[in-house]
């Protein structure tokens, strides 16, 4: 087993029970196809040599025979039964997803992935961490080139952890190797999946379903823990989600400067829409709106409806909701960013209480 763990060609075994069983259900196929093109291409070759036209053989004068045509049916259909049994088995572990210890529901979109612990009151985007400048090769790439994230996806070791597995907007799939974890995320449906993780580690996948221009840039991090390590984790962050979202609402009666907004929001921006719309705001003929000089208005209704645009999406194109993804903080600064750069300078800042005015419906 040692020497298939250095096959680079070769299935990993991966850190879960189910995982090991596909991979040795993988040799058990691989070595019976062996044998049975060892038998049937050694039969071959040895009728080839023995009856060579030079030893002066001569072909046998005969039609058919039954108990041979019975035979070369029996065999095969004895080796499918073979084969199907513990195929049918791993794949029965595969679905199980009864009597789970924990629930995280994973969401994806173009192109990140949403993460929702059910009943812990957390949850979260994990988006590619690898700079632009490492994916236009202005910076040396590290060895997880395009394989890191902000916030990976953290479980304990030796739970049952059930996947409910959907999408926003188009079809992904969700792919851990190690966990021998590979489901589709369709709109509007949620497929089901679930891991019991053996050890600790960080273990690395990605997005295996074409889903856009930057499917490449979707990769999957998940980090297992001791399950001491994962509860303080786990505490950790709920108190940090809770601490965040009582600052937004202490933001709702602040005003922050110009120089604030502009700062984080082209954070934001080189972060969250870049990808689309282009750092410096020409956005892709016929995909992308340009946003760079495009005089944007001053009018308060034009305002609004760029926060709605930002906040809500719009129906029928590629523009997602933000509202869900950002913090107040967060969107109030990037459309600030976007109505003064690139010429769109339009003097005015945008301030959290106007973000929230639009979520609650007071947009249009």
């Amino acid at each position: 087993m040692a020497a298939n763990e250095s096959m680079p060609l070769n299935m990993t075994k991966g850190v879960t029970d189910v995982s090991q069983r596909v991979f040795e259900l993988h040799m058990i196929i691989f070595y019976i196809c062996v044998a049975i093109g060892l038998v049937v291409f050694g039969a071959m070759f040895w009728a080839i040599w023995h009856h060579r036209q030079s030893k002066g053989a001569k072909p046998a004068d005969f039609h058919e025979s039954t108990k041979v045509e019975i035979l070369w049916t029996l065999i095969p259909f004895v080796i499918l039964i073979v084969m199907a049994v513990p195929a049918t088995q791993t794949l029965l572990a595969m679905e199980d997803t009864s009597k789970p210890d924990m629930t995280v529901q994973v969401t994806g979109s173009q192109w990140k992935w949403h993460y929702r612990y059910f009943d812990q009151d957390v949850e979260f985007y994990s988006l590619l961490a690898t700079s632009s400048a490492q994916i236009a090769n202005k910076r040396e790439k590290r060895d997880n080139y395009l394989l890191e994230v902000d916030r990976p996806l953290v479980l304990p070791v030796g739970q049952k952890v059930r996947f409910l597995i959907t999408s926003q907007d188009v079809i992904h799939s969700w792919w851990v190797p190690d966990f021998a974890v590979k489901k589709d995320a369709n709109p509007g449906f949620i497929n089901e999946a679930w891991t019991k993780i053996d050890k600790p580690g960080i273990y690395r996948g990605q997005c295996a379903e074409l889903c856009g221009k930057d499917h490449g840039f979707m990769p999957i991090v998940v980090i297992a823990k001791a399950q001491a390590d994962y509860d303080e984790w786990l505490a950790t962050t709920r108190v940090t989600q809770q601490q965040a979202r009582e600052e937004e609402q202490r933001l709702l009666d602040m005003e922050m400067g110009m120089d604030e907004l502009m700062t984080l929001g082209e954070t934001v921006y080189n972060t969250r829409c870049a990808m689309c719309h282009q750092v410096n705001g020409q956005g892709l003929p016929g995909a992308f709106p340009g946003l760079a000089g495009q005089g944007v208005s001053i009018d308060p209704a034009a305002k609004l409806e760029h926060i709605s645009i930002v906040v809500h999406g719009r129906n029928g194109t590629a523009m997602q909701a933000f509202g869900p993804q950002l913090s107040l903080k967060e969107l109030a600064a990037v459309i600030t960013y976007e109505r003064n750069a690139w010429g769109n300078n339009t003097g005015e800042t945008v301030q959290a209480a106007e973000v929230q005015a639009v979520m609650d419906g007071q947009d249009l």
